[in-house]
């Protein structure tokens, strides 16, 4: 069966069409999943109230600094104070843990590579490994970690083959507490 010139160009537009229409689609549900994400990690940190929070605080009046998140990003808090420390980046293949300009900590500076690491990521990858292992997911697909640094420093965590969404949080969370402690290990 052939097809005229005329009936050629409709068909090419129209998979453009399609093409585009699934794009546009794709790029809204990233950015509801990364909503959700955030949704997620507010609901967790409000549905706990450390004892220290429940004594009576003295307010002071002081100037407030509102800090907007990077965009498309979901921000990643200081534990003690809610300063933005670093922001994550989530795709599909990784997560991208982004520390502040501000934030200079080295890669050595515990709990990261004992916790964050050895711990969090460590038994992640175990898990991966022994299903590798029992042929449930291919070798390509084991979580894995790169550290990019500014010498000493830490500057970017990246997360790669998280492969599963509750992992994110878990990622997210964890960096958090470790990179909170870290920061208290340094200014002791």
């Amino acid at each position: 069966m052939k097809f005229s010139e005329e009936q050629v160009k409709e068909i090419v537009a129209l998979k453009e069409s399609l093409i585009e229409q699934i794009d546009k689609h794709q790029e809204g549900i990233e950015a509801l999943e990364k909503n959700i994400n955030v949704l997620d990690l507010f609901l967790k940190d409000s549905s706990f109230t450390k004892a220290s929070q429940l004594g009576i605080r003295k307010i002071e009046p002081k100037a407030e600094i509102i800090e907007k998140p990077v965009e498309n990003s979901i921000p990643i808090k200081r534990v003690n104070d809610g300063k933005i420390i670093a922001n994550a980046f989530v795709t599909p293949d990784q997560v991208s843990i982004v520390l502040d300009n501000e934030i200079i900590i080295n890669a050595d500076t515990p709990p990261f590579k004992s916790f964050f690491l050895d711990r969090i990521i460590g038994e992640m990858k175990k898990k991966d490994v022994a299903e590798a292992e029992n042929g449930k997911i291919q070798k390509e697909s084991v979580i894995d970690y790169i550290v990019n640094k500014n010498g000493a420093d830490i500057r970017e965590i990246i997360i790669k083959n998280y492969r599963q969404k509750e992992r994110v949080n878990e990622l997210i969370n964890t960096a958090g507490w470790s990179l909170t402690r870290m920061l208290e290990n340094v200014n002791k």
